[in-house]
């Protein structure tokens, strides 16, 4: 910044010298002309010229020299404000994403705070700079008369109305399009991401997309290029005025020599001066006026940057871990997610015992993950509590709770990124430890596959980069059950395990998962798999919100509610299956659920 400072001073008086030496040039020219090549009509043009020509280099020394510390700038300014961005979008919890009013918050703080935050940067440079040029200016001219600058000023008015209100009309038009502009973009990632590819290419949605895209962009497109228009009509009516006002004034300056009273030097100087402050004034009003506008874009980041969290730590946190070694308990819970109405769960209670499986199985929308997020601490409910051992979970630091809790989610993530690297981000705090690393991976049955991968644990997973292989469904989410063993959390909440696993490596994998909560872990599983909650210590059948059984697998078939009609149908239809005379027919695995459909539903 200091460098960048002295480069732009240097910058702005190097004009107004340039101009002055201009008239020097002129009035030695027009004296040396006829008089012969004696040294003392010689120097009258060499002196001036030669400085003339320093002048003219340090100009394209400086302006090189800006350049690249402009360069730097805008590298550390762009990187300074993604990282500013990237570490509020962190800090927030996921009720903001449950709101479009978010993600166009978002969109507009980083579409443009980069770039703007570096016009106003080299907006204020430029005010900076052609405010001592324009100074030096003015100060040539006011020998001329005071009412010369005057004039000056008052011709590139029309200039600065020009600017400041089709920047405010932009400005408008951007911010009430951000969701057509978020939704272009979504067009088009569903046309060049992977994670559409399949479905659009077996649905031939890729004309729709494609003219969806189109229709919308041009839209967009009109719009815009009409705010253009009516710009570029209105700078050139501003432009017109201007030379009009310097044609006057050059006039009077042309008579007024003519008369005597300035000579050939003068006229150079004036016209230079003239126009060099014309273009200066331009420049200054719509730099002042860019900075404005700009300044609005930055609202936006700066709206981000405060958003403020709804999930905070408490004021005086608990020490110690929250390790459950009794009961987790959801006290009188009620919850409902953000901008809704409809509560998930209401004066909701349940106990978990500490140390062993618990499994919940209910149809889709009864509240069963919403429990999950609830334990973490992804949201908050509205009343109630989430105790762990008598603890209310909101008296531990955020990071503490959940440095606890290893989770599977239902769609878990598949990292563009090695082997090793899909496993370790479940806890990147941990040192590394390549052991650690492939018993996680034997405990979620993938360590075998992992190892006839071309480079092992060192392979690059997707396509995304180069040499990327791709996996199963199946073998991503044993992927993602490693890196949840990773973590090495007391507190185990699955959600869908063995939704991808066929019945034969679900069975495996429920004896391996035995034997790692045998080790003195808490599970919570989430399931719509009968096969899956049946291993469990206990099962709670949830509907609408409410547990409705409660039990072991052989107590709930006992008790012939809910349960166990739907798991005597489940049996029932793979008994029928299995005897179909049409081979095609024959189930090739147990009867179990697919993990798509509602298992609780006969």
């Amino acid at each position: 910044m200091i460098g960048w400072g002295l480069l732009l001073m240097i910058q702005g008086l190097l004009p107004g010298a340039s101009v002055y030496l201009t008239k020097w040039v002129l009035d030695g020219a027009s004296e040396a002309v006829g008089n012969g090549l004696a040294w003392t009509n010689v120097q009258l043009i060499a002196v001036p010229g030669g400085l003339m020509a320093l002048v003219l280099l340090l100009q394209q020394v400086t302006q090189s020299a800006k350049g690249w510390i402009q360069t730097a700038q805008s590298e550390h300014v762009e990187d300074y404000i993604q990282k500013r961005i990237h570490d509020q979008a962190g800090r927030l919890d996921l009720a903001f994403y449950e709101s479009s009013d978010y993600y166009d918050t978002l969109h507009q703080a980083s579409t443009r705070a980069s770039s703007k935050s570096l016009e106003v940067l080299q907006q204020l440079g430029s005010l900076l700079q052609n405010g001592i040029t324009l100074g030096t200016i003015v100060i040539l001219l006011v020998p001329y008369g005071l009412w010369i600058p005057l004039v000056l000023i008052l011709s590139t008015l029309p200039a600065l109305y020009v600017v400041v209100k089709h920047n405010q009309k932009y400005h408008d038009w951007w911010e009430k399009r951000t969701m057509e502009q978020r939704q272009a973009r979504y067009y088009d990632m569903m046309l060049t991401y992977d994670f559409a590819a399949q479905e659009i290419r077996a649905f031939d949605l890729g004309d729709y997309f494609a003219e969806a895209y189109s229709d919308l962009r041009e839209w967009l497109r009109r719009e815009h290029i009409d705010l253009e228009k009516n710009k570029s009509l209105g700078t050139i009516g501003a432009g017109l005025t201007a030379l009009a006002v310097m044609g006057a004034v050059m006039g009077i300056m042309v008579w007024r020599a003519m008369r005597g009273f300035a000579t050939i030097g003068d006229l150079g100087l004036f016209y230079r001066s003239f126009r060099e402050g014309q273009g200066l004034m331009r420049n200054l009003l719509q730099n002042a006026g860019k900075l404005y506008t700009n300044a609005m874009f930055l609202e936006h980041l700066f709206d981000f940057l405060s958003l403020e969290p709804t999930i905070q730590d408490p004021a005086d946190p608990r020490e110690g871990r929250s390790i459950p070694k009794k009961k987790i308990k959801f006290n009188n819970v009620s919850f409902r997610y953000p901008d809704t109405d409809f509560y998930v769960l209401e004066d909701f209670s349940l106990s978990l015992s500490a140390q062993r499986v618990t499994a919940v199985v209910g149809e889709n929308g009864a509240g069963k993950t919403t429990l999950s997020k609830l334990l973490g601490r992804l949201y908050d409910p509205q009343d109630g509590q989430v105790l762990i051992d008598g603890v209310d979970i909101r008296e531990y630091r955020i990071k503490d709770l959940r440095k606890q809790i290893t989770t599977l989610f239902q769609q878990p993530m598949r990292y563009q990124a090695t082997v090793a690297q899909n496993i370790r981000f479940g806890d990147v705090d941990r040192e590394k430890n390549r052991e650690a690393l492939e018993e996680a991976a034997r405990q979620a049955m993938i360590h075998e596959t992992i190892q006839n991968l071309p480079d092992g644990y060192d392979t690059q997973l997707g396509h995304w980069f180069a040499g990327g292989t791709d996996l199963s469904g199946g073998q991503w989410q044993r992927i993602a059950l490693a890196r949840a063993y990773y973590r090495d959390a007391p507190l185990v909440i699955l959600d869908e395990p063995t939704s991808a696993m066929d019945s034969w490596a679900e069975n495996e994998w429920l004896q391996s998962f035995g034997r790692l909560v045998d080790e003195g872990r808490t599970a919570f599983i989430i399931t719509h798999r009968f096969t899956t909650a049946m291993h469990a210590d206990v099962i709670h059948v949830m509907d609408d919100g409410e547990i409705i059984e409660s039990g072991t697998h052989e107590e709930l078939v006992d008790q012939d509610g809910h349960y166990a009609t739907s798991w005597r149908n489940q049996v029932e239809h793979g008994w029928r299956a299995s005897a179909d005379p049409d081979p095609e027919n024959a189930p090739v695995s147990p009867p179990v659920s697919s993990g798509n459909g509602n298992p609780l539903q006969s």
